[in-house]
């Protein structure tokens, strides 16, 4: 089986690069803006044409596609997250269709929930940020493409590498730092009252090659998460055990910042484990252990 994987240097994308050289009989072709990548693909910027004698020269039996931007302007978030799927799927529609196509999604998507509520597949997408609306206009894309295809809408990633532009690796970098400099430090934190679904990297690179693998066809959406809300404060006092830190962790409360809005957030991933026959299967502290011990642990 060859599978093209776009985005493969990104922090979902390695996991996902790890896991999928461990399938027998799978070559896997790297596609991206990196010196490491097989091929130069930069869907922010490639016309459909292009990308498609490309995807004629490798092709792939399948494809995953988990290049996006969580930062940036608008203008950069939806070059990558909704320009990008639309010109892969117009690529793959002359060149590749027969290919599976299986692109990352994320459950900024959905929007807010209620307090205690399971998103499921069929809530309605209601995004209120920039980076929620380009996602789901790339999922749009992806269902409306008449391809093989599988969104998977992925709750907030933990685990080894995790960047700075989230809690876990901010966090984990200021601990770093504290540890390594300061004999009585302080961390300061914004408010983690928000609840959030925290799925490890590792688990989300596993349903990647499920639903690479699983034979017929599946549900053109599955959630991927940990199927549980934990605030973003127990990720953060977590941290801190593995971390063994013994100064104080000052929390501002009221925090107004980009997790505001959405105070709650829980997949319903039964839909996974039906169709993927993927269940999540490292617990919140393995992440944060394996997270500190890859990135945080002094050196």
């Amino acid at each position: 089986m060859r599978i093209l994987l776009l985005g493969s240097t990104g922090y979902l994308g390695g996991h996902i690069t790890e896991r999928l050289r461990a399938l027998p009989g799978v070559r896997l072709v790297r596609a991206g803006r990196a010196p490491v990548d097989d091929l130069r693909i930069d869907l922010a910027t490639v016309a459909p044409a292009a990308l498609a004698d490309q995807l004629v020269r490798a092709a792939p039996d399948a494809v995953v596609n988990c290049a996006g931007a969580v930062g940036g302007n608008a203008l950069a978030l939806a070059e990558i997250n909704s320009r990008g799927p639309a010109v892969l799927c117009e690529a793959m529609r002359y060149a590749t269709p027969t290919a599976r196509l299986v692109h990352i999604g994320s459950v900024a998507e959905y929007g807010p929930s209620a307090v205690g509520e399971r998103t499921t597949e069929d809530t309605p997408a209601r995004p209120l940020a920039p980076y929620g609306a380009t996602k789901l206009a790339g999922t749009l894309t992806v269902l409306d493409a008449g391809l093989d295809a599988v969104v998977l809408r992925v709750t907030t990633p933990v685990g080894p590498g995790a960047p700075p532009a989230g809690l876990p690796g901010r966090l984990t970098a200021e601990l770093s730092r504290a540890v390594s400099h300061s004999r009585h430090p302080t961390v300061r934190v914004g408010d983690l009252s928000a609840h959030r679904d925290f799925v490890d990297v590792r688990d989300v690179a596993e349903s990647v090659a499920r639903a690479l693998t699983v034979p017929g066809p599946v549900s053109r959406v599955l959630n991927i998460g940990s199927g549980r809300a934990v605030p973003a404060r127990e990720l953060a006092h977590g941290l801190v055990r593995a971390a063994r830190f013994t100064g104080r962790l000052a929390e501002t409360l009221g925090t107004v910042g980009r997790a505001a809005p959405a105070p709650w957030q829980c997949a319903d991933v039964g839909a996974a484990e039906r169709e993927l026959g993927w269940t999540p299967t490292y617990s919140l502290k393995e992440s944060l252990d394996a997270l500190w011990a890859a990135d945080g642990t002094p050196r």
